[in-house]
């Protein structure tokens, strides 16, 4: 990264100018100290300016995104890229962005790319890679990639009924089940990890559609299917209401 370069060859120049000029007093920390405090101040000028740049972008690409231009937000992210080169984690922000936007979509050949490039603190891109490992039939790899996010993120419900969503999808409920456990240590109390919980141990389908959007922006339950899950349960309840 240019920006660790650059502030190394600060801190360099720094200490070499107080070691050698100094006079004959001055210890050789004294010039180590200093060139740590270039370093510092030279990384967060360099850091504070190339951020700047990026938040601008993204703040055109918010804007864009809210009003549908998605191949314009895509382009703009992609010119983006230029400040990876200046910032670490820069380029893996932006990447998840680029795939987290064609994967909701459902171009699902152009996401892949962006989202094994993410950032593994992007809990969302996470998902959604881990998601493209499944349907890909690399089951390892999807264990690897959630585990990997929840490093980053373990207060998320929706990470681990996630996870635990997947792994039923391909046949391993035990451990779906142990994944949950899991959360439900992270979030003590958390009622949809205790209801999928107990779903699975009465061999019924795990509940997701309590997440509402969130949930369907990982396609892999459609709309329509959870619009007539609840228009089920309404009706459910009105008989009940009826009856009584």
């Amino acid at each position: 990264m240019y920006n660790i370069l650059i502030s190394l060859g600060a801190a360099l120049a720094d200490f070499l100018l107080f070691y050698f000029l100094a006079p004959s007093w001055w210890p050789w920390w004294g010039s180590l100290l200093m060139a740590m405090v270039v370093f510092a101040g030279v990384f967060f000028v360099i850091s504070r300016v190339v951020m700047k740049k990026v938040m601008a972008v993204m703040e055109t690409v918010t804007k864009d995104l809210q009003g549908q231009r998605l191949e314009k937000a895509v382009r703009e992210l992609q010119g983006a890229l230029r400040y990876g080169k200046w910032q670490i984690y820069v380029s893996a922000q932006i990447n998840s962005q680029i795939g987290m936007i064609y994967y909701m979509k459902r171009d699902f050949t152009a996401a892949f790319p962006y989202l094994e490039k993410a950032f593994f603190k992007n809990w969302v891109a996470m998902g959604m890679l881990a998601i493209s490992y499944m349907k890909r039939n690399k089951n390892e790899k999807m264990r690897e990639t959630f585990e990997k996010a929840l490093q980053g993120t373990a207060k998320e419900s929706l990470l681990w009924n996630l996870y635990a969503y997947c792994l039923t999808e391909i046949g391993d409920t035990a451990k779906a089940k142990e994944v949950l456990e899991k959360g439900l240590k992270k979030l003590p109390g958390d009622e949809r990890i205790v209801y999928n919980i107990e779903a699975l141990g009465e061999g019924k389908k795990m509940k997701m559609k309590n997440f509402g959007e969130m949930w369907l922006q990982f396609h892999l339950e459609r709309p329509s299917a959870v619009i007539k899950k609840q228009a089920a349960a309404m009706g459910g309840m009105r008989r009940r209401a009826t009856r009584r």
